[in-house]
Parts: C-alpha cells; structure tokens; sequence
C-alpha cells in the first residue's frame, strides 16, 4: 500500500520549464497562485535551498540565494508586479538574485 502512495506522490509532481535553465521539478517547492491582475502569476518557493521559480504571464523564471524574507514581502505586497521589478528582478545581466551570478542549487542544475 506504501508502494501505491509513492508512486501516486510521483505521478502527480509536476515539473515546470524554466526559461533558459530547462525543467524543474517543484515537489520540493511552497507554490502560491497570484490573481492580481499583473504579469506575476505564480510564485513558488523552496525555503531549503533559497530557490525561487516564478510565472510571469505563462513563463516560468527562476532566483537563485533568494532569502525568505524577500518571498514572503514579495508575497505580501500589494503589487506584486512592482515589488518584483524593485526588488528582485535584475538589469539584464545581473541583478540580487541572478542565477546567472548567484549558483543555481545542485539539486535543481541540469
């Protein structure tokens, strides 16, 4: 009976693409619908590794070392499209939480 939940478990973990980064399996990830009205529309956050994935529009992004005071404002923001762009986005090339610049987790490199 065991087996049967697991695989269950595994069956139904859903896996995202992550634009220019590939696959990322969300299992291990706190995943927060946004209905606002802005281009944030999903925020998923695994605490463990400081690892965000967010949805803007239909495309997942992905913020590397980013700390949970920073997810939990974003969050809570009244505009969440704002707070983004602020706080967490970067200028193209870097940013706080680039994952060009800041390392991707291991368990979640391809």
């Amino acid at each position: 009976m065991a087996a049967l939940v697991l695989m269950s478990q595994v069956a139904n973990a859903e896996t995202v693409q992550v634009k220019y980064h590939g696959a990322v399996l969300l299992d291990s990830f706190a995943c927060s619908e946004v209905n606002e009205g802005s281009d944030v529309t999903r925020i998923c956050y695994d605490k463990a590794e400081r690892y965000m994935v967010i949805r803007l529009k239909t495309v997942y992004y992905h913020y590397c070392e980013i700390d949970s005071a920073t997810v939990q404002g974003l969050l809570g923001a009244g505009s969440k499209r704002q707070f983004f762009v602020t706080r967490i986005k970067g200028n193209g090339t870097d940013g706080p939480f680039d994952c060009r610049t800041h390392p991707i987790p291991k368990k979640y490199r391809g």
